[in-house]
């Protein structure tokens, strides 16, 4: 018989199940590594639920009038909630509350965040009741091109969805202090509770409510989402709340200074959606179109750019907080190496497959194959922005982490303002094309002001970059891209399903093919990089 008091043999399959399995206690404090993956499976899941919704609505709904009143009925409460709340939560708290906690403050952090949650739920109930009072006058003024019944059905829907927003800024706060904690699975499961709620909202009281089934689905995921089940795993760890108005606490007064430029600046990353939803108000069916092209997109877009830049956040703050600077630049830049690159790759499969891609995700029930091509058309060209997109959210949160929101949104607010025209001029020239590509070059703009500011500041210097890496990424992806959109023309995509997997399947072998030898041939140094393990979190984090 074995000695008692030796360690018992673990299996080593068994081993490894139980570091998978504790990367989701919710408990689990995770290395930036770890917090990123769990982010990035988290973001993926979500946007296949995602595509779920989407897929569901062009099912019951297809794209026109009532679709794009549907999606246009967002846009009031998206404003509120980016006027008053801006990043307020996720950016601006993170950082304080993560200071306080690395220097075991814990009742300033508990004041705070009970000063903030107050304050900020009063002035979002009050702009949620004007909102609600001014609603037909602000979308006959913003949707210009919608008809009488389309600006009654939006008018209706906006409505329903302006109270979520008090939950969705109370829970975003509240994930906050999770993720200052470390604490990354429970945040996560927020969008995936919310669309899940607005597909069974539809599926449930579709028939007795039409699309507005939609719209108290969406209600009721804020509300159990990013609100409730945030709630309860911080109350579980100790977080506690109470009433305060006290406008003097120095730390509140603190986040007001850093929070004010991001209430006041706009960003083209949330203006866009709304600069599109504008212009292509004349066009019955434009903006649901574009919406299904743009809510593709951003499965790639939340797996490169989004779930690194949430994960990044709190070790970018750490490092500079410790004034480890060479330290910080190093680790900004090898993460937008990493996402660029990756992204570059991407591009050229996302613009090879757009048609068949988009015929099986979207065409069923009320969409036509007709609506797919038009769609692709959109998500071919919105594919060649991948890189800015996945980038940008990085280059802000290395500003952020230095506590600098001012520079990052005074830029924005520029750009956004300059690009209007161009959407304008490119729209009545090219049509709802010409508002992708103006997109395309204003997302490029914003990324690449972003990047040139950390330079200037040395901050994050771009010729801390490997360019040569870059370059090898690059002209792999349009080698690739290249040979896939040659074998794509060449299968015929005919409405079929059996054409759209045939066209998919062999210009995904193409893709991979090429980009495996690619990347081999270049000796590139990515493959490694990608499956490197190293953590970006300073020591003992």
């Amino acid at each position: 018989m074995p000695n008692s008091a030796e360690t018992p043999e673990v299996q080593p399959g068994r081993g490894l199940m139980q570091r998978v399995l504790r990367q989701f206690r919710p408990s689990h404090q995770h290395s930036a590594f770890s917090a990123t993956l769990l982010m990035m499976s988290a973001i993926m899941l979500s946007r296949v639920i995602g595509y779920v919704r989407e897929a569901y609505i062009a099912w019951a709904f297809g794209a026109g009038a009532t679709t794009d009143a549907y999606n246009a009925g967002f846009t009031i409460p998206d404003w509120l909630n980016y006027i008053l709340a801006g990043g307020t939560a996720s950016i601006t708290f993170i950082s304080i509350y993560t200071r306080f906690i690395a220097e075991n403050r814990e009742e300033e952090a508990q004041k705070t965040l009970s000063v903030i949650i107050t304050v900020m739920t009063s002035v979002l109930g009050v702009g949620v009741v004007l909102a609600e009072i001014f609603t037909p006058q602000i979308t006959r003024w913003w949707f210009d091109g919608f008809s009488p019944a389309q600006l009654q059905l939006c008018v209706h829907l906006t409505r329903i969805l302006l109270p979520a927003q008090i939950f969705f800024y109370v829970g975003g706060v509240v994930s906050a202090v999770l993720l200052s904690r470390r604490l990354f699975l429970i945040p996560s499961l927020g969008p995936l509770v919310y669309n899940a709620s607005i597909i069974l909202g539809g599926v449930l009281f579709q028939r007795s409510l039409g699309i507005s089934a939609l719209a108290y689905g969406a209600v009721a995921g804020m509300f159990v989402g990013p609100f409730l089940i945030n709630v309860i795993a911080a109350a579980r760890i100790g977080t506690g709340y109470s009433i305060s108005f006290d406008i003097r606490n120095p730390a509140f007064r603190e986040w007001v200074r850093m929070s004010i430029p991001l209430m006041l600046g706009v960003s083209l990353v949330s203006a866009d959606d709304w600069i599109l939803r504008h212009f292509a108000s004349s066009g019955i069916g434009e903006i649901t179109r574009l919406n299904y092209a743009k809510r593709l997109m951003a499965v790639p877009i939340a797996v490169l750019g989004q779930a690194t830049s949430q994960a990044s956040l709190p070790f970018f703050a750490h490092l500079f907080g410790e004034k480890r600077m060479q330290e910080f630049a190093a680790t900004v830049n090898a993460s937008i190496y990493k996402i660029v690159a990756a992204a570059l790759l991407a591009t050229g499969f996302m613009m090879a497959a757009a048609l068949p891609l988009i015929d099986l995700v979207y065409r069923r029930g009320h969409l036509t194959f007709t609506d797919s091509q038009e769609i692709a058309v959109y998500f071919f060209w919105f594919s060649a922005s991948l890189i800015f997109w996945s980038a940008q959210g990085l280059y802000a949160r290395a500003f952020y982490a230095a506590g600098n929101t001012l520079t990052p949104m005074v830029a924005s607010t520029v750009v956004t303002l300059a690009s209007i025209p161009v959407y304008a001029a490119l729209y009545h020239s090219y049509s709802v094309v010409g508002l992708v590509v103006a997109s395309n070059l204003g997302i490029a703009a914003n990324c690449l002001v972003m990047a040139m500011l950390l330079h200037r500041r040395k901050l994050v210097l771009i010729n801390g970059l490997p360019w040569a890496e870059l370059a090898k990424a690059g002209i792999t992806a349009v080698a690739a891209g290249l040979l896939s959109f040659a074998v794509a023309h060449a299968v015929l995509i005919n409405s079929s399903r059996v054409a759209d997997l045939k066209a998919l399947g062999l210009i995904t072998i193409t893709w991979a093919a090429a980009v495996a030898a690619g990347l081999r041939l270049t000796r590139s140094q990515l493959p490694g990089e990608l499956r490197r393990r190293k953590a970006t979190a300073p020591p003992g984090v």
